[in-house]
């Protein structure tokens, strides 16, 4: 019975850091930087994947300065 009362916690703490680590994907100081909300550099909320902006944001150190999106098709 007392390994309930040490495991239990632990195990509802450690859930609890995993959930909120785990649902944290964007940063909402970039939407605030950028004044651009997410689906500026995401193809849908929530989602992780990045559209056309997204992969220029990243791979130019996190700056949307000299981004032109391509001509539309």
């Amino acid at each position: 019975m007392r390994i309930f009362k040490i495991a239990v916690p632990v195990a509802i703490l450690m859930g609890g850091l995993f959930l909120c680590t785990s649902l944290s994907f964007g940063k909402a100081e970039y939407t605030k930087k950028e004044k651009k909300g997410c689906t500026f550099c995401h193809v849908s909320a929530g989602s992780k994947e990045l559209n056309e902006a997204g992969k220029y944001y990243k791979e130019h150190n996190h700056s949307l300065e000299g981004y032109k999106p391509s001509a539309k098709k």
